[in-house]
């Protein structure tokens, strides 16, 4: 595991922001990725954008979303 998905302010914040992208949709699977893309690259993918995240860090953060909400 990366050190920065050991890094719990980090997961608390990039569970936050995925929460924001909830208005596009209820798929935390999806609004994780599109928070730790942003965090990883400094912005939000293009349609086309086909760079990797942190899988380790994605996984955090999924997990954690997933245990806050009660589905973990």
């Amino acid at each position: 595991m990366s050190l920065a998905a050991e890094d719990p302010q980090l997961l608390q914040q990039l569970v936050a922001a995925s929460h924001s992208f909830d208005v596009s949709g209820q798929d935390a699977e999806r609004n994780c990725w599109l928070a730790v893309h942003q965090h990883a690259h400094g912005v939000l993918p293009s349609e086309y954008d086909i760079r990797e995240v942190p899988e380790a860090l994605y996984l955090a953060v999924l997990a954690l979303r997933r245990t806050q909400a009660g589905e973990g």
